[in-house]
């Protein structure tokens, strides 16, 4: 009976996880057709039914930004959906064919209608409600009309030009690479292989705009422009709503910075005292060793030994002042408290003592480094999690130090590049690595090298250097030439 019942339970997980492995080609198609309908929402509630961009928001940055990270998001979840759609569907079909043998199988044959409104199909094979073949086809069809505006090589044509996934699903790809509107070209995917919303893309089409000539000044334009959204009887409501996500935007970035501190040294903490902590003493325990290197040995042995020269010269004082009589003695009061004399058994005695006191620490230290390293290495593993999670908080993170960082004046920008590059590539900065690296290296229980130390001071600091001169070069100098100025100006 115990052995039956087994076999049914086992039959019933074996069943379920066949029937999630069939129905993953269209959960993953629905995810992505999700994806493509809150793009579409998007663009008709904030962009006029348009392609989410700059030129076609009414918005500013601070809001368009917030457009652009859904956009990114939704992206990601086609590409990402799209592919496992096409990976499980192959997999699905060669599974059913070894089921079928010999005897084809026939998506569009209808057993059986599930729903009125997703017009399913029965499989009587494997118990499974499957959507029809015009449906899948009108899906894709949707997210490549939707993705087509984002892809990176576009076809710049009017929309009934463009090829919906039906037609390059039924056609040759030969004839496809030889047809003249896409000759000389890499073919977009039919499943949206290459869909990027990257700023490249964006930033050309906005150069091209403005490359067009008109018959008025763009400067006029603008200035027309400005004017039109101010008298607009909404611009009191698209301000405030304006200051609204910017204050929005700086919560979750206050509240990403706290999470990015508080989330690893919380999980370092407890991860030591409540996890590696107990494991290790009751693994090791009392069989731990004294020192983990060399180092400690010899600062113990320097420790004990300053201890030694100590007790030998409060005895050597203890016993000059013994022989002092009279007036000498009087003076006594201004020297303070007289040592005690102490025999070569109590100096014996206390130097024992000692060197157990100073063996009990440093096992302590010892396993207090084992315990840092795997705490650690849960900190990071936590770090990483919330950095893979927060790809939204990211964005608004980069917007908002965007937002301070050229809210500044010149000579603030100037200020801070100078204090950084003085802290961590000046003059004195080798100092402060040294107290880095030494502090690590007792964190974590290692040697206090040396050789590496003055290795890392002399590489580290100059390639950072140079990683902050091609900065000022490459983009302060483009984005703001007069804080490159007043930066030069303070320096020298």
């Amino acid at each position: 009976m115990k052995k039956h019942k087994y076999s049914s339970n086992q039959t019933g997980f074996f069943t379920s996880v066949k029937q999630w492995l069939i129905e993953t080609p269209n959960r993953s198609l629905e995810l992505a057709y999700q994806a493509a309908v809150n793009i579409q929402e998007i663009e008709k509630k904030y962009f006029n039914s348009q392609r989410i961009s700059p030129e076609n928001s009414s918005y500013g940055q601070n809001v368009f930004s917030v457009h652009e990270a859904d956009l990114k998001r939704n992206l990601s979840i086609i590409k990402l959906r799209l592919r496992e759609f096409r990976n499980s569907r192959s997999f699905v079909e060669i599974y059913k064919q070894s089921k079928l043998g010999d005897r084809p199988f026939d998506d569009s044959i209808p057993v059986r209608v599930v729903s009125s409104e997703d017009n399913g199909l029965s499989d009587p094979e494997f118990g499974l409600s499957q959507p029809s073949q015009s449906l899948i086809l009108d899906k894709l069809s949707f997210i490549d009309e939707v993705t087509a505006k984002y892809t990176r090589n576009r076809v710049q044509s009017t929309p009934s030009a463009l090829p919906t996934t039906r037609t390059l699903a039924e056609s040759n790809p030969l004839d496809v690479q030889k047809s003249g509107r896409l000759k000389g070209k890499k073919q977009p995917s039919p499943l949206v292989e290459e869909m990027i919303p990257d700023s490249q893309a964006e930033t050309k089409e906005i150069g091209s705009l403005a490359g067009q000539t008109s018959f008025l000044p763009r400067s006029i334009l603008r200035t027309l422009d400005r004017l039109k959204r101010e008298l607009d009887p909404k611009a009191e409501d698209e301000v405030v709503q304006e200051f609204r996500l910017s204050k929005t935007k700086t919560i979750v970035s206050i509240k990403f910075i706290l999470l990015l501190i508080l989330i690893p040294l919380l999980t370092q903490q407890v991860a030591k005292n409540f996890f590696v902590g107990p494991i290790y003493d009751r693994l090791i325990g009392s069989q731990a060793e004294i020192f983990l290197n060399v180092d400690m040995k010899e600062e113990a042995l320097m420790e004990l030994t300053q201890f030694h020269e100590m007790l030998e010269f409060e005895e050597l004082l203890a016993t000059q002042l013994e022989n002092l009589e009279g007036p000498e003695r009087e003076e006594l009061k201004f020297i303070g408290r007289i040592p005690q004399h102490l025999s070569e058994e109590d100096v014996e005695q206390q130097i024992k003592l000692k060197a157990l006191e100073v063996a009990k620490r440093y096992t302590y230290r010892s396993s207090d480094a084992i315990k840092n390293i795997f705490s650690d290495l849960f900190s990071f593993a936590a770090f990483g999690l919330v950095i893979y999670n927060s790809r939204r908080e990211i964005e608004s993170l980069k917007s908002f130090i965007d937002d301070i960082v050229y809210g500044l004046s010149d000579s603030a920008k100037a200020f801070i590049i100078i204090l950084f590059t003085d802290i961590f590539v000046g003059f004195h900065s080798p100092h402060g690595w040294e107290i880095v690296l030494e502090g690590i290296s007792r964190h974590l229980g290692l040697p206090e090298s040396r050789d590496f130390i003055y290795l890392f001071i002399a590489t580290f600091p100059v390639i950072l250097d140079t990683v902050f001169k091609y900065w000022i070069f490459r983009y302060l100098n483009r984005i703001s030439p007069s804080a490159v100025a007043t930066y030069r100006n303070m320096n020298e």
